[in-house]
């Protein structure tokens, strides 16, 4: 049940979320609370680094689609940052490959903002 969740400015267009460890049931209130956290204090555009990620289940990826719904009321986006090939294969299985713009660096997910500043 070990997770850490840090957040950064990356530039005037996005916040990076950094996650590290299992999203699971446990684990996943704590990630959802600081992405509302962001999106209370107004920032609509995250790109969020599940490159320390060694699990996510069905919750963790609810907590992923509710950002995304609420970001995207405020005409904001979410992308991922995942090279993990069975973090990646989880969303594959479950159709959000189609949902999530997924990257495999941080500066190709900023390139995702252009103009949105």
């Amino acid at each position: 049940m070990d997770i850490k969740v840090n957040t950064r400015p990356l530039d005037s267009r996005a916040y990076a979320v950094e996650v590290q460890g299992e999203i699971d049931v446990y684990t996943s209130p704590r990630v959802k609370e600081t992405i509302n956290e962001l999106i209370d204090q107004g920032h609509f555009n995250m790109v969020i680094n599940l490159e320390g990620v060694r699990y996510i289940d069905s919750t963790g990826l609810g907590v992923l689609i509710g950002a995304l719904k609420k970001v995207r009321e405020k005409s904001g986006k979410i992308v991922l940052i995942c090279t993990n090939p069975q973090i990646r294969k989880i969303f594959n299985i479950t159709g959000l490959i189609k949902i999530f713009d997924i990257y495999k660096d941080e500066e190709e997910a900023l390139g995702s903002f252009v103009g949105a500043a």
